[in-house]
């Protein structure tokens, strides 16, 4: 039986090395990309960003760059370069993606995307099913509202709207020092290998988007990492959420709608335990980094 041989990948990421690198969400999403290439029976690394453009790539067959706050220019040689734009669109200069042999975009509905001259592929963010599951914890058993991500220099008002109303929330992330009080915040970092159990056992997990990310369509990793354990997700509206998640992720437009849905009873706020695990089921099943992974390799192969 005829067998392809395996590629040989490199995921570049935006971070700088570890151990300041192993704390940005574009590592874990990259690892947990190279985890699902490597299940595929391929062999694939993580490649911060002073590594992006040294002679290394030469030997990769095929390179993908996880675009977010730098532009990478291609090292051509044998690799195939894709570039996947899954934050910050709003950086991606208008020549950029025509440098790299594949383009795709964590959205469905990027109002750039015509102009860039290449064909763009949607390909949304993703989540790690085996690890993000409803199993992983006890629901309602851990923090009533819980809130995992930095400040992005700013008080953001999901949090801003739960603290001024009184909402007990816990906050993971770096740079509230310098809105709250010690004693309101739960911890600078949450480790990747706690976060499934805090979602799953969380009362509400909340949500926000960057406001042009929520206007073009490209939906917050923390959306299918939350809804794939189940727990019940409190958003802002973002462009293409329900075409995702249809309505069992309750969305809110205000402050005020943000902490009304949060004082309303649970039960009629959000949907019921078995609608969040049946979108848990096709989570896991249409959204993980397996069938990401699929679409890359697919790719490289025609290309190849």
């Amino acid at each position: 039986m005829f067998r392809r041989k395996p590629l040989r990948w490199s995921i570049v990421v935006s971070a700088p090395r570890p151990p300041a690198g192993d704390q940005w969400g574009d590592t874990v999403f990259a690892r947990d990309l190279v985890a699902a290439l490597e299940r595929a029976g391929h062999r694939a690394k993580v490649v911060f960003r002073p590594g992006a453009e040294s002679e290394g790539r030469e030997s990769d067959d095929v390179v993908v760059v996880l675009r977010g706050l730098n532009r990478v220019v291609p090292r051509r040689g044998k690799a195939a370069w894709f570039l996947w734009v899954i934050s910050h669109p709003e950086l991606v200069d208008i020549d950029e993606p025509a440098q790299y042999d594949a383009v795709f975009a964590a959205s469905a509905h990027w109002s750039r995307a015509a102009d860039f001259g290449v064909l763009v592929t949607p390909l949304l963010q993703a989540t790690a099913p085996e690890r993000f599951t409803p199993d992983a914890g006890a629901g309602d058993s851990g923090a009533p509202v819980l809130f995992v991500g930095s400040t992005r220099g700013e008080y953001r008002p999901a949090v801003r709207a739960c603290v001024d109303a009184g909402i007990e929330v816990d906050v993971y992330g770096v740079g509230w020092s310098e809105y709250l009080p010690a004693e309101r915040i739960a911890g600078e970092f949450l480790d990747p290998a706690i976060l499934p159990r805090a979602y799953a056992s969380a009362g509400v997990v909340l949500n926000d988007h960057w406001p042009d990310m929520a206007q073009e369509g490209f939906l917050s990793n923390r959306l299918f990492d939350a809804t794939a354990t189940g727990a019940r997700v409190l958003s802002d509206q973002a462009t293409g959420l329900g075409e995702v998640f249809g309505d069992v992720v309750t969305t809110y437009s205000t402050s005020e709608e943000l902490v009304q849905r949060l004082e309303a009873d649970r039960s009629t706020a959000f949907a019921d335990r078995e609608t969040r695990l049946a979108l848990a089921q096709k989570v896991a099943r249409e959204h993980s980094f397996d069938a990401r992974a699929a679409v890359l390799i697919e790719r490289a192969r025609l290309l190849r």
